[in-house]
């Protein structure tokens, strides 16, 4: 089995919106981390070329560009997933995020799960040493602001009422 985290908000949004606002706005919701950076250069802006084979990529002040991960499911409104990679993995580690967008009423119940952690070494700088237990909680809770602050945007964005994110 995979090491994983999944993290779930709900958003007072259709699903089409609610994907738009998490594809579209995610450098206006996404908070870096300083644990989790994707290159050792510090944090750049995140954007997605969207469609299956498009990239999630993070841009560096200077106009570099770094690929995160290729677009491996676009379904607006259902479901979204690509690869995660940082500038310090192998060709043989990668992680995968899949987000999944389901109706609940008038609300719609966000789900981020982030898998493949096994792929990479416990001694591997960006799992900082921690065991996989420890790892995986900090990466969840980062999840869970990552998740609070795209709910604060999808208010921002009209919405009416957002539901704190659950681990």
């Amino acid at each position: 089995m995979s090491s994983r985290v999944q993290v779930s908000v709900r958003v007072s949004a259709a699903p089409h919106r609610a994907f738009d606002v998490f594809t579209r706005d995610i450098a206006l919701w996404w908070r870096p981390n300083s644990l989790f950076q994707f290159t050792p250069r510090g944090a750049g802006t995140l954007s997605f070329e969207g469609g299956v084979n498009g990239r999630l990529i993070e841009t560096q002040t200077d106009g570099s560009v770094f690929e995160v991960g290729r677009v491996r499911v676009w379904e607006p409104g259902v479901r979204l997933a690509f690869g995660w990679t940082q500038a310090s993995f192998s060709a043989d580690q990668q992680t995968h995020v899949e987000v999944r967008f389901e109706a609940v009423g008038d609300e719609t119940r966000v789900t981020v799960e982030h898998r493949g952690w096994d792929t990479v070494p416990q001694d591997h700088v960006a799992r900082h040493h921690f065991p996989d237990g420890i790892f995986l909680r900090r990466h969840g809770e980062w999840w869970q602001v990552l998740l609070g602050s795209y709910g604060a945007r999808m208010k921002h964005d009209g919405s009416l009422a957002v539901s704190p994110p659950t681990a």
